[in-house]
Protein backbone atom coordinates (compact mmCIF):
# COMPACT_ATOMS: atom_id res chain seq x y z
CA UNK A 1 0.00 0.00 0.00
CA UNK A 2 2.74 2.63 0.92
CA UNK A 3 4.60 2.12 -2.35
CA UNK A 4 1.12 2.35 -4.48
CA UNK A 5 0.96 5.46 -1.79
CA UNK A 6 4.41 6.46 -3.43
CA UNK A 7 3.52 5.94 -6.99
CA UNK A 8 0.56 8.40 -6.86
CA UNK A 9 2.67 10.90 -5.50
CA UNK A 10 5.29 10.81 -7.27
CA UNK A 11 2.91 10.77 -10.81
CA UNK A 12 0.84 13.73 -9.10
CA UNK A 13 3.77 15.77 -8.94
CA UNK A 14 4.88 14.43 -12.88
CA UNK A 15 1.42 15.77 -13.56
CA UNK A 16 1.63 19.09 -11.69
CA UNK A 17 5.45 19.66 -12.83
CA UNK A 18 4.29 18.86 -17.13
CA UNK A 19 1.19 21.91 -16.47
CA UNK A 20 3.53 24.15 -14.74
CA UNK A 21 5.67 23.61 -18.05
CA UNK A 22 3.09 23.90 -20.80
CA UNK A 23 1.73 27.22 -19.22
CA UNK A 24 5.21 28.65 -18.81
CA UNK A 25 5.44 27.80 -22.60
CA UNK A 26 2.23 29.36 -23.44
CA UNK A 27 3.52 32.63 -21.78
CA UNK A 28 4.61 35.20 -24.55
CA UNK A 29 8.58 35.79 -24.63
CA UNK A 30 9.70 38.72 -23.09
CA UNK A 31 12.26 41.28 -24.92
CA UNK A 32 15.20 41.51 -23.63
CA UNK A 33 15.75 45.06 -25.29
CA UNK A 34 15.17 46.72 -27.93
CA UNK A 35 16.15 44.70 -31.19
CA UNK A 36 17.75 47.85 -33.98
CA UNK A 37 18.20 47.31 -37.77
CA UNK A 38 19.54 50.28 -39.33
CA UNK A 39 19.33 50.63 -43.14
CA UNK A 40 20.73 47.57 -45.10
CA UNK A 41 21.96 50.16 -48.15
CA UNK A 42 22.68 53.58 -48.04
CA UNK A 43 22.77 55.71 -45.64
CA UNK A 44 20.31 57.91 -43.26
CA UNK A 45 21.30 61.63 -41.93
CA UNK A 46 18.39 62.17 -39.58
CA UNK A 47 18.24 66.18 -38.30
CA UNK A 48 16.77 67.37 -35.39
CA UNK A 49 15.15 70.56 -37.24
CA UNK A 50 16.47 73.96 -36.95
CA UNK A 51 19.26 75.45 -39.03
CA UNK A 52 21.21 72.59 -41.20
CA UNK A 53 24.68 73.53 -40.72
CA UNK A 54 27.44 72.96 -43.50
CA UNK A 55 29.21 69.97 -41.85
CA UNK A 56 25.72 67.88 -41.97
CA UNK A 57 25.17 69.18 -45.60
CA UNK A 58 29.00 67.99 -46.51
CA UNK A 59 28.66 64.89 -44.72
CA UNK A 60 25.33 64.17 -46.62
CA UNK A 61 26.24 65.15 -50.06
CA UNK A 62 29.88 63.47 -49.27
CA UNK A 63 27.79 60.43 -49.14
CA UNK A 64 25.98 60.55 -51.73
CA UNK A 65 28.60 61.31 -54.21
CA UNK A 66 29.14 65.34 -54.25
CA UNK A 67 27.39 68.28 -54.97
CA UNK A 68 25.95 66.88 -58.85
CA UNK A 69 24.13 63.81 -56.78
CA UNK A 70 20.37 64.26 -57.85
CA UNK A 71 18.40 65.49 -55.28
CA UNK A 72 14.83 64.82 -54.50
CA UNK A 73 12.96 66.77 -51.82
CA UNK A 74 9.61 66.23 -50.50
CA UNK A 75 8.15 69.09 -48.58
CA UNK A 76 4.56 67.79 -48.08
CA UNK A 77 5.07 68.13 -44.28
CA UNK A 78 5.21 71.79 -43.95
CA UNK A 79 1.33 72.15 -45.41
CA UNK A 80 1.17 73.62 -48.35
CA UNK A 81 -1.14 73.17 -51.58
CA UNK A 82 1.48 73.77 -54.09
CA UNK A 83 5.21 74.44 -53.85
CA UNK A 84 6.87 76.52 -57.06
CA UNK A 85 10.56 76.18 -58.67
CA UNK A 86 11.82 78.60 -56.25
CA UNK A 87 9.82 77.76 -53.11
CA UNK A 88 12.72 79.07 -50.48
CA UNK A 89 13.08 75.85 -48.80
CA UNK A 90 15.30 75.19 -51.42
CA UNK A 91 17.51 78.09 -50.38
CA UNK A 92 19.56 76.08 -48.36
CA UNK A 93 20.49 73.33 -50.70
CA UNK A 94 21.03 76.11 -53.99
CA UNK A 95 23.12 78.18 -50.78
CA UNK A 96 25.34 75.15 -50.17
CA UNK A 97 26.13 74.58 -53.84
CA UNK A 98 23.41 72.16 -54.87
CA UNK A 99 23.02 71.61 -58.77
CA UNK A 100 20.74 68.81 -59.26
CA UNK A 101 16.98 69.44 -57.40
CA UNK A 102 14.04 68.08 -57.84
CA UNK A 103 11.12 69.34 -56.10
CA UNK A 104 8.13 66.49 -55.29
CA UNK A 105 4.97 66.74 -53.56
CA UNK A 106 1.28 65.21 -53.84
CA UNK A 107 -1.61 65.28 -51.66
CA UNK A 108 -3.21 62.15 -54.03
CA UNK A 109 -2.06 58.70 -52.70
CA UNK A 110 -2.97 57.50 -56.00
CA UNK A 111 -0.34 59.96 -57.33
CA UNK A 112 1.92 59.21 -55.02
CA UNK A 113 1.15 55.25 -56.43
CA UNK A 114 1.93 56.02 -59.61
CA UNK A 115 5.11 55.56 -61.85
CA UNK A 116 5.47 58.69 -63.28
CA UNK A 117 5.73 60.11 -60.02
CA UNK A 118 8.41 58.31 -58.20
CA UNK A 119 10.52 58.14 -61.50
CA UNK A 120 12.64 61.06 -60.02
CA UNK A 121 12.92 59.02 -56.42
CA UNK A 122 13.86 56.43 -59.07
CA UNK A 123 17.17 58.05 -59.92
CA UNK A 124 18.18 60.20 -56.35
CA UNK A 125 20.96 59.71 -54.70
CA UNK A 126 19.75 61.55 -51.90
CA UNK A 127 16.08 62.03 -50.74
CA UNK A 128 14.90 64.65 -48.21
CA UNK A 129 11.69 64.96 -46.08
CA UNK A 130 11.18 68.46 -45.05
CA UNK A 131 9.92 69.33 -41.66
CA UNK A 132 6.42 69.86 -41.19
CA UNK A 133 3.64 67.71 -39.52
CA UNK A 134 4.43 63.92 -40.03
CA UNK A 135 0.95 62.74 -40.23
CA UNK A 136 0.64 64.61 -43.70
CA UNK A 137 3.30 62.64 -44.94
CA UNK A 138 1.38 59.39 -43.64
CA UNK A 139 -1.18 60.33 -45.40
CA UNK A 140 0.38 61.16 -48.41
CA UNK A 141 3.10 58.10 -48.81
CA UNK A 142 2.80 56.02 -46.12
CA UNK A 143 2.35 51.63 -48.15
CA UNK A 144 2.62 53.66 -51.36
CA UNK A 145 4.85 53.12 -54.43
CA UNK A 146 6.76 56.25 -52.82
CA UNK A 147 7.57 55.30 -50.14
CA UNK A 148 8.56 51.95 -51.43
CA UNK A 149 11.26 53.75 -53.92
CA UNK A 150 12.72 55.35 -50.84
CA UNK A 151 13.38 52.47 -49.05
CA UNK A 152 14.87 51.48 -52.33
CA UNK A 153 17.43 54.41 -52.60
CA UNK A 154 20.90 53.56 -52.67
CA UNK A 155 22.52 56.93 -51.52
CA UNK A 156 21.30 59.09 -48.99
CA UNK A 157 17.77 59.39 -47.35
CA UNK A 158 17.53 62.07 -45.03
CA UNK A 159 15.07 63.92 -43.12
CA UNK A 160 14.49 67.23 -40.53
CA UNK A 161 12.09 67.11 -37.64
CA UNK A 162 8.82 66.10 -38.83
CA UNK A 163 10.99 64.53 -41.98
CA UNK A 164 13.42 62.45 -39.16
CA UNK A 165 10.32 61.60 -36.91
CA UNK A 166 8.94 59.46 -40.20
CA UNK A 167 11.98 57.70 -41.28
CA UNK A 168 11.94 55.63 -37.43
CA UNK A 169 9.63 52.26 -37.68
CA UNK A 170 7.85 53.91 -34.57
CA UNK A 171 6.65 57.22 -35.52
CA UNK A 172 6.04 59.99 -32.71
CA UNK A 173 3.90 63.51 -32.26
CA UNK A 174 2.17 61.90 -35.20
CA UNK A 175 -1.56 62.91 -34.35
CA UNK A 176 -3.38 65.89 -36.44
CA UNK A 177 -4.75 67.75 -33.14
CA UNK A 178 -1.02 68.82 -32.08
CA UNK A 179 2.41 68.10 -31.88
CA UNK A 180 2.43 67.57 -28.25
CA UNK A 181 0.98 63.67 -28.34
CA UNK A 182 3.95 61.13 -28.48
CA UNK A 183 1.82 58.48 -29.27
CA UNK A 184 -1.16 58.73 -31.03
CA UNK A 185 -3.42 55.92 -32.60
CA UNK A 186 -3.21 55.48 -36.68
CA UNK A 187 -0.15 57.46 -36.68
CA UNK A 188 2.03 55.70 -34.73
CA UNK A 189 4.14 53.76 -38.00
CA UNK A 190 6.83 55.57 -39.99
CA UNK A 191 8.52 54.61 -42.77
CA UNK A 192 10.87 51.80 -40.70
CA UNK A 193 13.87 52.94 -42.60
CA UNK A 194 15.75 52.50 -39.36
CA UNK A 195 13.80 49.81 -37.39
CA UNK A 196 12.80 49.56 -33.74
CA UNK A 197 13.32 52.81 -33.03
CA UNK A 198 11.61 55.96 -32.30
CA UNK A 199 13.08 59.80 -32.96
CA UNK A 200 12.23 62.73 -31.53
CA UNK A 201 13.16 66.20 -32.46
CA UNK A 202 14.01 70.01 -31.67
CA UNK A 203 15.05 67.79 -28.09
CA UNK A 204 16.75 70.49 -25.96
CA UNK A 205 15.59 73.45 -27.78
CA UNK A 206 11.86 72.47 -27.15
CA UNK A 207 12.65 71.19 -23.58
CA UNK A 208 11.73 67.43 -24.58
CA UNK A 209 14.35 65.55 -23.45
CA UNK A 210 11.79 63.85 -21.12
CA UNK A 211 9.06 63.34 -23.81
CA UNK A 212 10.42 59.73 -24.92
CA UNK A 213 10.43 57.91 -21.82
CA UNK A 214 6.57 57.63 -21.81
CA UNK A 215 7.01 55.63 -25.33
CA UNK A 216 10.27 53.09 -24.31
CA UNK A 217 8.16 52.52 -21.08
CA UNK A 218 5.14 51.43 -23.22
CA UNK A 219 7.15 50.07 -26.21
CA UNK A 220 10.27 48.35 -24.25
CA UNK A 221 11.24 46.90 -27.90
CA UNK A 222 11.42 50.57 -29.03
CA UNK A 223 14.88 52.45 -28.94
CA UNK A 224 14.13 55.74 -27.94
CA UNK A 225 16.22 58.60 -29.89
CA UNK A 226 15.77 62.51 -29.05
CA UNK A 227 18.04 64.53 -31.36
CA UNK A 228 18.47 68.61 -31.06
CA UNK A 229 18.39 71.12 -33.22
CA UNK A 230 21.70 71.67 -36.02
CA UNK A 231 22.48 68.08 -34.97
CA UNK A 232 22.01 64.67 -37.19
CA UNK A 233 22.93 61.50 -36.50
CA UNK A 234 24.59 59.83 -39.71
CA UNK A 235 23.44 55.90 -39.71
CA UNK A 236 25.11 53.29 -41.69
CA UNK A 237 24.79 49.47 -41.00
CA UNK A 238 24.26 48.94 -37.42
CA UNK A 239 25.92 52.16 -36.26
CA UNK A 240 25.43 55.76 -35.90
CA UNK A 241 27.71 59.21 -35.83
CA UNK A 242 26.68 62.50 -34.57
CA UNK A 243 27.27 65.31 -36.55
CA UNK A 244 26.27 69.05 -35.54
CA UNK A 245 26.07 71.46 -32.61
CA UNK A 246 24.42 70.15 -29.61
CA UNK A 247 23.11 66.61 -28.88
CA UNK A 248 21.30 63.30 -28.84
CA UNK A 249 19.57 61.46 -25.83
CA UNK A 250 19.19 57.74 -25.82
CA UNK A 251 16.51 55.97 -23.80
CA UNK A 252 16.11 52.34 -24.27
CA UNK A 253 13.88 51.33 -20.70
CA UNK A 254 16.70 50.05 -19.41
CA UNK A 255 19.43 50.62 -16.39
CA UNK A 256 22.27 51.84 -18.53
CA UNK A 257 25.98 52.02 -16.99
CA UNK A 258 26.91 55.16 -16.83
CA UNK A 259 23.53 56.98 -17.57
CA UNK A 260 21.95 60.19 -16.17
CA UNK A 261 19.03 59.96 -14.15
CA UNK A 262 16.20 63.16 -14.22
CA UNK A 263 13.26 63.31 -12.76
CA UNK A 264 12.90 59.31 -11.95
CA UNK A 265 13.85 58.73 -15.93
CA UNK A 266 16.95 56.84 -17.23
CA UNK A 267 18.66 58.38 -20.55
CA UNK A 268 21.79 59.69 -21.39
CA UNK A 269 23.54 62.15 -23.80
CA UNK A 270 25.75 62.01 -26.49
CA UNK A 271 27.77 64.56 -28.36
CA UNK A 272 29.18 65.28 -32.19
CA UNK A 273 31.83 63.36 -33.05
CA UNK A 274 30.65 60.11 -30.41
CA UNK A 275 29.61 56.80 -32.23
CA UNK A 276 27.03 54.18 -31.08
CA UNK A 277 26.34 50.38 -31.89
CA UNK A 278 22.92 49.35 -32.41
CA UNK A 279 23.73 46.00 -32.12
CA UNK A 280 24.86 46.18 -28.93
CA UNK A 281 22.74 49.12 -27.81
CA UNK A 282 26.28 50.66 -26.69
CA UNK A 283 28.11 53.75 -26.46
CA UNK A 284 31.68 53.46 -28.73
CA UNK A 285 33.16 56.48 -28.43
CA UNK A 286 34.74 58.79 -30.75
CA UNK A 287 36.31 57.34 -33.81
CA UNK A 288 40.02 57.31 -34.43
CA UNK A 289 41.65 60.15 -36.28
CA UNK A 290 41.97 57.96 -39.06
CA UNK A 291 38.76 57.16 -38.91
CA UNK A 292 37.16 60.99 -38.94
CA UNK A 293 36.05 62.89 -41.96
Amino acid sequence: MARDANACARIARMRNALILAAALLSLPALSAGPAVKGPERGALVIVGGGKVGNEILTRMFDLAGGKDAPLVVIPTASGAEDYPPDWPGLRMFKTFGATNITLLHTKDRAVADSEAFVRPIVAAKIVWFVGGRQWRLVDSYSHTRTQREVERVLGVVAGSSAGASILASYMVRGARENNYIMMAPGYEEGFGLIKGVAIDQHMLTRNRQDDLEQVVAKHPDVLGIGIDESTAIIVQGQQFEIVGASKVAIHDGRVVKGSQERNGKKYFFMGPGEKYDLTKLEWIGKPKVSEQH
